[in-house]
């Protein structure tokens, strides 16, 4: 039997499938159940599909579902016509080979990749014969992590169709009894609300949801399609001022450690926050409001300071100072007036912010350093070894450290390597409208120290999981699993030495709160727990310790089966079948929903691509490699201009710089066979549209010199309007509003018409004019109007410079023009030399060709269906030309 291979990409980005998807009518998935199991917080969930295909010829069914991130998955199996095809889990490096030999082939592959904050997406495909059925089941587990006062199971449903037999069945033991449980999220409210059934009996608790066909069409983001969202239950346990909670069975054992009525211990807190100017718009303001709620929330017996820093430094005091009422407002005051300028020095900075919590150290008192940022070091010193060594020489383990990234221009590996290195955790921070939430949310789990130096130790036992910890603080936990030696119950004697409020305090066994259980999962705990710390721990080495590190955690991760950044699944298929290898993405991998620009987005001919190389030029196989960008809005000017009527400038998201970005699509797209183009078409700019639900999106040509309508908002005035050449791109984009103002964007200057006043730009500016922010930069130039942000990019190819607008926030619904078009929904109903897709009701022949995505910083090759602009745009051309700009 002939096998094939063909990688199940993790790496957070979509992978095409070599053939057509599959139209929803041809198959049904007619049972649909999530099973979750938790006992002491782990929990076991499978996801079983089951699919018949209803036609009278073999048709592709898919199985799509999504997982929480901080799961591992353990087991993935196919059941059709009698046979089980079961996933083998093996080192990522055993699986490449095959890989590599099937995407040479051009082969189809399922993915699982990031998908938001919490979640990662998993889908693959199976062809299944004639009034057949195919039985998918996956399997992941998860050690909860207790987040201010309770634990959460996420449940994510989306079956991509109504089902007649769909079922959440989930059940939570907790020997320590659960003290309050509740349902939460978009499936549990409106109508769906009357579809689950919760019970709750001391130590037991059940949730049951079953949805009726109808039901599945009612929550806010359901529909035709069905189900569209999640489940999260939340829940805690009893507490006692005692050891905690201790489990043994078979040899092993798992402490959780929560103890409550704990005094609170007087906190020191130093905030080192970025105001580079990558931190402009919306991520400034959004870290003003966090910083005015966090220090309203601190204690009067809390001592804090204030850093932020640029290239320079700029302290509020250069001491800390006590919490009173006083110095919370002077602090307000400072932190509402930050503003963004400069460049990035986060060695100093944190170099400083360490000095101030060690020169005043206080008894009875926890301390704690903060970094906000949102990109890497460029000012100071910038090797990040370097600064790691300068940081934990500057701590010396006397407190931890917390890294906040914000957005995916950051280097998160090295923030997490940071604090991790130095006693504490990195959280990425999403650009999103609640970033002011997410900040004041992580301040929140270690707003109350409870414990210090706590140091958990186990007599006759082995291989245990992390014993020592900086801090313990209100709301958290911590968990340790291990071996008991020899399986000695007798001589195993659990302690817990901390320092609290006032003194040292000692949590011991005497009254007995080990206690033993048949949980065949404690083993799995202790591997879970010892995989993920592994990995952790690996990225704080180098060399020969990082290898040994590495080496184990492979070897744990391929003995129980786990899906983690070390190991790959393996699934085999019927013969003449791919078969699939999946990887776990990393938390430096954006999520898919980031990795694709908004809407409708221009894209030129796959010949002659640009790309950039790591030092920030345009490589081009036929013109070589470009000058610095930076020439391109270069000169003498001044760098910021106010314009008459100067405000503040709206608060919006950066644009995602996206640097991984030509590596992942070219590794998706560049080995992938593309069918020659049949359509006729004039040689023109390619325009990209993006689909629902489907891997390839459309395009279509717009020949010679043109002037578009981009984008009309009657609501606001505001119109953008641009002017293409014959076959690269934008030469001229204009924004015009408030009736007769505008912004002019041209290669090398932008004009601003404001109150009569006209003025020209060539240098770095920011700059408001009423209603509209204006960035000027090197490569590119950030227009906020209202609402909409549109950023408008400059790319070469073959020598020549051109303009390329990139909408990055979805403008109102009366938008109209070429960025306003909504994501297309079609369906492929016609295969062969020539494909037909089928958009509202009206069939249209297309052909598979590529285009370039020059809407991201990084421009990407996408396979694509190609059609004329009339057919993709669903109007005349002529509804969207005009006669002057």
């Amino acid at each position: 039997m002939e096998r094939t291979v063909v990688r199940v990409s993790i790496f957070g980005l979509l992978l095409a499938f070599g053939g057509a998807q599959p139209n929803k009518d041809d198959w049904e998935i007619y049972s649909f159940h999530i099973n979750s199991t938790v006992t002491s917080r782990y929990a076991t969930t499978v996801i079983t599909s089951r699919v018949v295909n209803r036609k009278d010829e073999s048709t592709e069914v898919e199985f799509h579902v999504r997982i929480p991130k901080n799961a591992f998955i353990s087991k993935f199996r196919m059941f059709m016509d009698d046979q089980v095809y079961d996933g083998e889990v093996k080192a990522k490096e055993a699986a490449q080979q095959q890989y590599t030999q099937a995407v040479s082939r051009g082969e189809s592959a399922g993915i699982v990749s990031s998908v938001g904050r919490t979640l990662e997406e998993f889908k693959t495909s199976v062809t299944v014969a004639p009034l057949k059925k195919v039985t998918f089941e996956l399997t992941y587990e998860e050690l909860f992590r207790r987040r201010l006062g309770k634990y959460e199971l996420q449940i994510f449903a989306r079956p991509m169709q109504p089902v007649k037999d769909f079922k959440v069945d989930v059940y939570i033991h907790e020997k320590a009894g659960i003290n309050y449980m509740d349902i939460k999220g978009g499936l549990s409210t409106n109508a769906l609300a009357n579809a689950i059934t919760k019970t709750l009996a001391d130590k037991q608790a059940w949730v049951y949801f079953y949805p009726t066909v109808d039901q599945q069409k009612t929550c806010d983001s359901c529909g035709e399609q069905g189900l569209n969202g999640d489940l999260v239950i939340v829940y805690d346990v009893n507490r006692h001022k005692s050891l905690g909670d201790i489990k043994r069975s078979k040899g092993y054992f798992v402490h959780h450690f929560a103890p409550s009525s704990l005094l609170r211990i007087p906190k020191n807190v130093v905030f080192v926050i970025d105001q580079s100017g990558s931190m402009h718009g919306r991520k400034m303001e959004q870290t003003r409001i966090a910083l005015l709620h966090i220090l309203s929330d601190l204690a009067a017996e809390d001592y804090f300071g204030l850093i932020t820093f640029d290239s320079n430094l700029f302290y509020w005091k250069r001491e800390l100072v006590q919490a009173n009422a006083d110095n919370v407002e002077s602090a307000k005051t400072f932190a509402s007036n930050i503003k963004d300028r400069g460049s990035t020095n986060i060695n100093t900075a944190l170099l400083e912010g360490s000095r101030m919590l060690n020169e005043q150290p206080r008894q009875g008192s926890a301390s704690i350093l903060i970094l906000l940022t949102d990109g890497d070091p460029t000012s100071g010193v910038t090797n990040l070894e370097q600064i790691q060594s300068n940081v934990r020489e500057a701590i010396q383990d006397k407190f931890p450290l917390y890294c906040l990234g914000f957005g995916f221009d950051v280097n998160f590996a090295f923030l997490e390597s940071m604090s991790l290195q130095n006693n504490g955790v990195a959280r990425r921070i999403y650009e999103d409208s609640d970033a002011d939430l997410q900040l004041k949310g992580f301040y929140d789990e270690v707003a109350n120290p409870l414990l210090t130096n706590v140091t958990m130790s186990y007599s006759s036992s082995a291989n245990l999981t992390q014993t020592k910890f900086s801090q313990y603080y209100n709301g958290s936990e911590i968990v340790v699993a291990g071996q008991i030696t020899d399986n000695d119950v007798e001589t195993f004697v659990p302690q817990v030495v901390a320092i609290s409020r006032n003194a040292s305090i000692v949590f011991s066994d005497a009254n007995g709160t080990t206690e033993s259980t048949d949980d065949s999962n404690l083993q799995r705990v202790w591997a879970y727990l010892t995989v993920k710390q592994l990995l952790d721990k690996e990225l704080q080495l180098s060399g020969v310790e990082k290898e040994k590190v590495k080496s184990e955690a492979l070897r744990l991760s391929l003995k129980y089966g786990f899906v983690t950044p070390l190991t790959s699944m393996v699934v085999t298929k019927p013969s003449e079948e791919t078969t699939e290898v999946l990887h776990k993405p990393s938390e430096d991998t954006p999520p898919l929903s980031r990795r694709t620009s908004m809407g409708m987005h221009p894209g030129i001919l796959s010949k002659g691509q640009s790309r950039r190389t790591s030092g920030g030029s345009h490589l081009d196989p036929q013109a070589g490699v470009y000058p610095s960008l930076g020439s391109r809005f270069s000169s003498a000017h001044p760098g910021f201009q106010a314009l008459p009527g100067l405000k503040g400038s709206p608060g919006l998201p950066g644009p995602p710089m996206l640097h991984d970005l030509v590596t992942d699509y070219d590794y998706r797209y560049d080995s992938l066979p593309i069918a020659p183009t049949t359509l006729s078409v004039a040689p023109g700019v390619r325009f990209l549209l993006q689909a629902e639900n489907q891997s390839l999106p459309l395009c279509f040509d717009i020949a010679g010199r043109t002037i578009l309508r981009l984008l009309h908002l009657p609501n606001a005035g505001v119109s953008v309007n641009g002017e293409l050449d014959e076959d690269q791109g934008f030469i001229k984009i204009i924004v015009h509003f408030d009736t007769d103002n505008f912004v002019a964007v041209e290669l090398g200057a932008v004009t601003v018409k404001y109150e009569q006043k006209l003025t020209r730009y060539t240098g770095d500016t920011a700059l408001v004019a009423g209603s509209v922010a204006v960035f000027i930069r090197p490569t590119e130039v950030d227009i906020t109007a209202g609402q909409t942000r549109l950023l408008i990019l400059v790319h070469g190819k073959n020598g020549k410079d051109f303009l390329w607008p990139a909408l990055r926030q979805q403008p109102s619904d009366d938008a109209v023009g070429i960025l306003a078009q909504k994501a297309v929904v079609y369906e492929e109903v016609h295969q062969g030399p020539y494909t037909k897709l089928k958009i509202k009701d009206q069939e249209i022949s297309v052909s598979r060709s590529s285009a370039v995505d020059f809407g991201m910083n990084l421009p990407a090759t996408l396979a694509c269906w190609l059609m004329s602009p009339e057919s993709a745009l669903r109007a005349p051309l002529s509804d969207f030309t005009l006669k002057v700009l």
